[in-house]
């Protein structure tokens, strides 16, 4: 149902001023005769006119293009050895959910099928706070380290000369930075473009922990697997969706739920102790690099359905701010980089956005009660704390710690010298693409290599000759078959 679905001619009050005064016309401004100019004292011509200026908030720099939906989260098999969360409490659990997904480089009326990641975001309204799983619908990500991270999406956003995308760009990025390629392979299979978001899975990408009362954890990887079957799109569907249906997966998600074909993912996480994090080959904090299901397999958790639809998508789907250090007792951040730096980097362009009072507007206020010395800022919307205290200790009362509620955090030992720990390349970021590589199809090898291939080309010979390097240490077969057709374009390569 649309907005435009509703009765025809519903009676729905009278139309007033935002300071509420009846609008006797809404049609004609008023003039000095009627060959007048218009007056300034037109109060609801200036007051609409004024607020229309302003209708846009700034978007998103990344994942600006999205859809979601509400639903709820069910615990199917029991974690509770696992961590003191109290929305993983017990099996038959549900807690409400706003799950937003969304391209990860494009502008607000971008296509959403274009060859890219795509952003797959749930907030968790529990009774102890919001938790926000923050992740994408692959399990890894282009870098590991934070300090990368503008630089990076530069490269995926517009050329600072013609405001065009730049392959030159891209290329030049990767092949200083060859740890991004296991993704690059993954995003240039077909499952960069999925067909609509139902069809895809779900990863928190970082490895997390799950935290008991005592202060011991375990590591996990979260994985929301999708119900409906992997579906996606070769190259050439994509690309003719994004000329005659730009809207095809937001389309494809409002009207499922409408038709009540409610899409849903099982969760899993997969587990491991702190001895063995420090035992693996691959460094489990490598957003980088998977942690293999073969050694740890995945262990159900839960099950999330999606089954309301936004009903005003400016208020619930623009609005929605997720961030990975939105957690509560029982989960808890790892040492991940680029994990560490999005604790901060989220909340701090929420509150760019939309203001330093962004946790009281609706879609993003927790369920349980919210008590503290934060007062002032644009847009408060609450009593502002009314004429408690705004500071704490005090002797008149209000919100204040309590020791007995431990702040369920994991307990760990940190030791070094503080400096820059630089990542080498190694030859094990080559092994995981290696191992993707030669799990493909034949079929799929063929796409990943046209697709490939196909995106190398429109970058100048310089780019296209630095990167071929780093493919060919993939795999030789792999980045000569890429080399050949780059050489079939161009002979002189």
């Amino acid at each position: 149902m649309s907005s435009t679905d509703i009765p025809l001619n519903s009676n729905l009050g009278t139309l007033t001023t935002g300071n509420g005064n009846p609008v006797a016309n809404n049609q004609t401004s008023q003039t000095a005769g009627y060959y007048g100019p218009t007056l300034l004292q037109d109060f609801h011509l200036i007051d609409k006119l004024a607020h229309f200026d302003r209708e846009r908030i700034p978007e998103r720099v990344v994942h600006a293009r999205g859809a979601g939906a509400h639903g709820y989260f069910e615990v199917t098999k029991d974690i509770s050895h696992l961590t003191c969360a109290k929305f993983l409490s017990e099996v038959g659990k549900r807690t409400p959910v706003f799950t937003r997904f969304s391209t990860v480089s494009g502008e607000s009326g971008s296509a959403d099928t274009v060859r890219d990641g795509r952003g797959f975001a749930v907030k968790f309204y529990t009774e102890e706070g919001n938790w926000d799983m923050v992740g994408i619908n692959m399990p890894i990500f282009f870098i590991r380290d934070a300090m990368k991270f503008p630089d990076f999406v530069h490269t995926q956003k517009r050329d600072p000369r013609t405001h065009r995308k730049n392959p030159d760009m891209q290329w030049d990025f990767w092949s200083h930075a060859p740890e991004a390629l296991h993704h690059v392979m993954i995003l240039f299979t077909n499952r960069g473009t999925p067909d609509g978001y139902r069809h895809m899975h779900g990863y928190a990408c970082h490895t997390l922990k799950l935290v008991k009362e005592d202060g011991s954890f375990h590591y996990v990887k979260w994985h929301f697997r999708t119900n409906q079957g992997i579906k996606n799109f070769r190259a050439a569907e994509a690309a003719a969706l994004m000329g005659t249906n730009p809207d095809y997966a937001t389309q494809d998600l409002f009207e499922a739920i409408e038709r009540q074909e409610f899409p849903s993912w099982t969760v899993y996480v997969q587990v491991f102790s702190e001895a063995e994090a420090m035992k693996m080959k691959y460094n489990p904090f490598d957003v980088t690099k998977i942690v293999s299901q073969k050694d740890f397999p995945l262990h159900e958790v839960g099950r999330m359905v999606l089954n309301r639809n936004p009903e005003n998508y400016f208020a619930e789907v623009e609005q929605a701010a997720f961030s990975p250090s939105h957690m509560v007792p029982g989960i808890a951040p790892s040492p991940d980089r680029m994990l560490q730096g999005r604790l901060f980097s989220y909340p701090d362009t929420h509150r760019h956005r939309l203001g330093a009072n962004y946790l009281q507007i609706p879609i993003n206020r927790p369920i349980s009660s919210v008590a503290n010395h934060q007062r002032d800022g644009p847009m408060c919307t609450t009593d502002n704390g009314g004429r408690r205290p705004n500071y704490e200790p005090n002797s008149f009362g209000g919100p204040a710690q309590q020791p007995q509620s431990q702040e369920i955090a994991a307990q760990f030992h940190v030791e070094g010298l503080v400096r820059r720990h630089t990542y080498s390349i190694t030859d094990e970021d080559f092994d995981q693409p290696r191992a993707l590589y030669r799990l493909l199809s034949p079929d799929e090898q063929q796409d990943l290599v046209d697709n490939i291939a196909g995106n190398i080309a429109l970058a100048k010979p310089v780019f296209q000759r630095s990167i071929l390097p780093h493919l060919k240490r993939i795999d030789g077969e792999f980045g000569g078959r890429i080399e050949a057709i780059l050489k079939q374009k161009n002979p002189e390569l």
